[in-house]
């Protein structure tokens, strides 16, 4: 049997990436971006155990990647925020809302940023996981 490529602690996970989804969003400092608008381009790295779903061949045990898509795009599109490092955040938030997901990699690239020299992108990438839970039982944290 194959093992999974990654890791976060001891427990071995897998890779779920979906690069590429655009959206239409007015973030930024700047007046024209609010008014005017650019694309904001996402990719997602997600680690989780899809063994659940390897073995039941079904849908509902594992990341619906279709719906999942579906939200990132309306996070992009959503409220305007001044810095692609809050977007970045919104759409790691909209990742960990499956609790099959344990950590996000979330990269926001802004192609259009108005910058006044020649450059292929600007892009920024966050890492965020779920934070272990403590357990009085075996001597975690207690209240």
């Amino acid at each position: 049997m194959t093992e999974p490529a990654g890791r976060l602690g001891e427990e071995r996970l897998d890779r779920l990436a979906v690069t590429g989804v655009e959206g239409f969003g007015h973030h930024g400092v700047l007046d024209v971006e609010r008014r005017e608008g650019q694309v904001f381009v996402v990719d997602l790295a997600l680690r989780l155990d899809t063994r659940p779903a390897a073995r039941s061949d079904d849908l509902r045990d594992t990341v619906d990647y279709g719906s999942l898509v579906t939200k990132v795009k309306k996070a992009i599109e959503s409220d305007p925020v001044d810095l692609i490092e809050t977007l970045a955040e919104r759409v790691a938030d909209v990742c960990l809302e499956d609790p099959r997901v344990l950590e996000a990699e979330v990269t926001v690239h802004k192609p259009s940023a108005p910058i006044e020299a020649t450059f292929d992108d600007v892009t920024l990438t966050i890492t965020r996981g779920r934070r272990p839970v403590s357990n009085p039982s075996n001597g975690g944290d207690r209240d």
